[in-house]
């Protein structure tokens, strides 16, 4: 390609086909255009009716001539771009940019969707490529022009949430609009992310009929169970088995070919080798199932041909308009009496209820629906999803939080596919719908300075992104038995009612080591002679304390000659006490409790949940706080200094003009000057040019605050000092030194960034020092940061108390160190290439902060999931 005239030689960029969600719940895929996709073109442009030909090039234009043709699908990816949407190997829809001149920051936007799949959201899906594809090559605005009859057209303009600047002139509607992404577009494409992904669900798990594949005419093998599942939960639609041969199975008509059955065939339940899947995909999308469900094992967990064989599936089911669950997956289950759909290897499930349960685990999954079903507690809709090649956890979020069915999400998770996009799905449902996940606290050793959080502050973490993580299965059913039947919590204070003073006082001391509060005047024994009347009654007055905000019920049967009246129904009075609003836990050594009360086989774990469900509680009620606007914020500057360090990772360490100083600066964190050196000469020549008095620290990352060491040196404040004290710090940790500039004491504080596996990058904040490094001391918080998220990092330490005017120093300024947190998290935010960052040490002051060391590092130029345009 030549090079153009007058300014830098344009990239090509090519990015790889992407699938996409449209509004109806099925797949398409997107991709950029290429030369040999005139056919295609030509093809779709012979489909459009003669209305649409004239919206989109105010004439007739019956055919495109061969000069035009060219010119559409010859682009350079750059100042022209042209992306094309297939339905199968067909075009549909093509939207295109064109740039108004060389480095002009204005392009031309125009896109056509073919006749029969108008109205399916494709427009906005193209709009959002397109806007995201000219950002990245300096395109700062789109201007369109739309005929006034193209209502359409203009719909999708305005309700992406551009600001939209209209004129009427030749009959012409000219549009202007910047396309730099703003809270209120990123709302708009979340909200059609969420609608797109819970219909996509929806249609798997509230099928009309059910193809089953793989189902042996002998009754043997996990097709067999899966269709007797089917046959025997009583499901409400068509259950068609196929059968190259037999014409019956499990007492069903069996066809050769699912559409021969003349049935509505929503979803194919899949259990045939990797080597057939192929064959089903194409016989189930002619039959019009918009989901598979592959139980069949064989493909990615068996190695690297059954890796290439579940790509080649879920790229076929996608081009097809399908999702896939599995493979290797257990199934899918919706108890609603007008579906009754258990298309699982389970043969029991659970009674219908509110709890939508997730399990990345076939084994796993089997086992839960048994104790679920076992403990009585009501299944609203189950899916396990294997190898999760296409459905996953995040999706089954956006389902059940529009699911009315649903009240309690529960989630097995083993890994985390998009962990920043289910750290926001999590924050979002968690304030409308309880999320219960059972996630391993394990995590691998951070990248730079910091290993990232602990097994606490990943519990923390959990708890503060509105999810409430567990550790095991009892607790994982203990929380969902209560979050099904009991209302949340109004505070921590407890109240205990038993008949055992030695059951009271176990659960006063579970209360005291969950975190609870043991409300004023309890526990209340009413010792184990009191009848069931007596019982009530302490009941019905706990519950009626204002002074308390959940009841714990604990009762030990008496010894024999204890009571007399031994036919008394204690458990009746505990649906009265519950009934007042205030959630109630009971664990009865003798006897069933009556439904809808949450039952413990102890104390301790009764109130473990209780405490569970507390916190979750706690966090609902906070004000979640705002993402406030900040100065000084340049993220086109930032991009600039991360391309500067080059395509391979790389750590860059600020202080200098260098391209971490740079992008630090671009965000308005500013680091005190510092200069590396190597010799005397080198030392001396940088404090002259830094100025007197100057602090010598030796270059190591992990030396360069211990000032308990000697690795670093203060005050110096004339060449001869600084001589001395580098021949010595030389001598003892090496010839690398900083030479930096003195500045005010402070608090020495830490910030950090790291990325987690399961929220993605997270902030962290502590205070420095050898003993606060030790024990672990610090706060984290997923991106995006809130104001409320960076006040209480500051505050939330065990050391933060330092930070107050401990032992009557004076306060630091802690808004100052909130606002840094915020453009940290902004950073990191925006940044995508920024895999760590260390802060260290920040010294905190009455008057501000200084920052005297950073160190970035920087990954690959790969792109973060859960950023950018939608896409599978």
């Amino acid at each position: 390609m030549s090079r153009p005239q007058g300014r830098e030689a344009a990239v090509t960029v090519l990015t790889p086909p992407v699938d996409v969600l449209l509004s109806d719940g099925t797949t398409v895929q997107l991709r950029q255009i290429r030369p040999e996709d005139g056919p295609g073109i030509v093809a779709m442009h012979s489909r459009f009716s003669e209305r649409t030909r004239y919206l989109r090039y105010f004439s007739p234009y019956p055919r495109i001539p061969d000069r035009d043709l060219r010119r559409f699908v010859t682009v350079d990816h750059h100042d022209r771009e042209a992306f094309v949407v297939l339905v199968g190997d067909e075009i549909v829809a093509v939207g295109r940019y064109e740039r108004l001149g060389p480095q002009a920051p204005e392009a031309e936007v125009a896109f056509v969707v073919e006749d029969a799949h108008q109205g399916r959201g494709i427009g906005s899906v193209l709009l959002e490529h397109l806007a995201d594809a000219a950002r990245r090559v300096g395109v700062t605005s789109f201007v369109a022009e739309v005929l006034p009859a193209n209502g359409a057209m203009l719909r999708v303009f305005a309700d992406f949430g551009y600001q939209v600047q209209r004129q009427f002139a030749d009959g012409v509607v000219h549009l202007s609009f910047p396309i730099a992404p703003t809270e209120q577009t990123l709302q708009v494409q979340r909200g059609r992310e969420h609608r797109t992904e819970a219909r996509s669900i929806a249609r798997l798990l509230s099928p009309r009929g059910v193809a089953v594949y793989g189902a042996s005419a002998t009754g043997q093998g996990v097709g067999a169970a899966v269709l007797g599942h089917l046959r025997d939960g009583g499901f409400a639609g068509a259950v068609v088995p196929v059968h190259p041969s037999a014409s019956t199975v499990a007492g069903l008509p069996a066809y050769p070919c699912a559409a021969d059955a003349g049935l509505p065939v929503d979803l194919a339940v899949v259990a045939v080798p990797p080597e057939r899947a192929s064959a089903v995909v194409a016989d189930a999308a002619d039959a019009g199932a918009h989901g598979l469900v592959v139980i069949s094992a064989g493909f990615a967990e068996a190695g690297p041909a059954g890796a290439a064989a579940q790509r080649a599936l879920v790229r076929a089911a996608h081009a097809a308009g399908m999702r896939v669950v599995g493979p290797n997956c257990l199934g899918v289950a919706n108890t609603d009496p007008a579906v009754r759909l258990n298309a699982t290897l389970a043969p029991v499930l659970p009674a219908p209820g509110s709890v939508g349960i997730f399990s990345q685990s076939g084994a796993f999954g089997v086992a839960l629906l048994a104790q679920a079903h076992r403990r009585g507690l009501g299944l609203s809709s189950f899916v396990s999803a294997g190898n999760r090649a296409d459905v996953s956890g995040n999706d089954l979020l956006q389902y059940w939080q529009a699911d009315p069915g649903t009240d309690v999400i529960m989630l097995y998770l083993e890994t985390f596919g998009n962990p920043r996009k289910f750290a926001r799905l999590a924050r979002r449902i968690g304030r409308a719908k309880p999320v219960v996940a059972l996630a391993s606290p394990a995590r691998s050793p951070g990248v730079g300075d910091s290993p990232g959080p602990d097994t606490e502050a990943v519990a923390a973490l959990f708890a503060h992104s509105g999810v409430i993580r567990v550790d095991t299965v009892g607790e994982l059913l203990d929380v969902g038995l209560l979050l099904a039947d009991q209302p949340l919590p109004a505070g921590p204070r407890v109240g205990i009612v038993g008949n055992s003073s030695a059951l009271t006082g176990l659960a006063a001391t579970a209360c005291a080591a969950q975190g609870l509060t043991v409300a004023a005047g309890y526990p209340s024994d009413v010792g184990p002679g009191a009848g069931a009347p007596e019982f009530a009654v302490a009941l019905a007055e706990a519950a009626a304390d204002e002074g308390v905000d959940a009841l714990v019920a604990v009762f030990a049967p008496a010894l024999p000659g204890q009571l007399t009246d031994v036919d008394s129904d204690f458990a009746a009075a505990l649906p009265a006490a519950s009934a007042t609003g205030k959630p109630t836990v009971a664990t009865f050594l003798a006897g069933r409790l009556p439904a809808g009360v949450p039952a413990y086989p102890s104390v301790e774990e009764a109130v473990r949940a209780l405490a569970r469900v507390t916190t979750y509680a706690d966090w609902r009620g906070r004000d979640p706080g705002t993402l406030p606007d900040l100065a000084r914020i340049d993220p086109a500057a930032g991009t600039a200094a991360i391309r500067a360090e080059g395509a391979e990772p790389a750590v860059g360490r600020a202080g200098a003009p260098d391209p971490a100083g740079r992008l630090l600066a671009a965000y308005g964190i500013d680091v005190v000057d510092s200069a590396p050196a190597r010799t005397a000469d080198e030392v001396l020549a940088a404090a002259d040019r830094i100025g007197y008095p100057v602090a010598l620290k030796a270059a190591a990352p992990g030396l360069r605050h211990r000032l308990d060491l000697g690795a670093v040196r203060l005050d110096l404040a004339d060449p001869a000092a600084t001589r001395r004290a580098y021949a010595e710090m030389s001598a003892a940790f090496g010839a690398d030194v900083l030479v930096q500039a003195m500045v005010a004491p402070g608090v020495p504080c830490v910030v950090e960034v790291v990325e987690d596996p399961a929220f993605g990058p997270v902030v962290g904040f502590g205070l420095g020092g050898v003993a606060t490094e030790l024990l672990g001391d610090r706060a984290w918080r997923a991106v995006p940061l809130t104001d409320r998220d960076a006040l209480d990092l500051v505050d939330e330490p065990r050391a933060a108390p330092l930070l107050h005017g401990h032992r009557g120093a004076v306060p630091v300024d802690r808004a100052a160190l909130a606002d840094l947190l915020l453009r940290v998290g902004r950073l990191v935010d925006d940044q995508p290439r920024v895999r760590a960052l260390t802060l260290n040490p920040v010294l905190a002051r009455p008057d501000g902060y200084a920052v005297l060391h950073a160190t970035v590092r920087i990954g690959s130029a790969v792109l973060r999931p859960d950023t950018g345009p939608r896409r599978l």
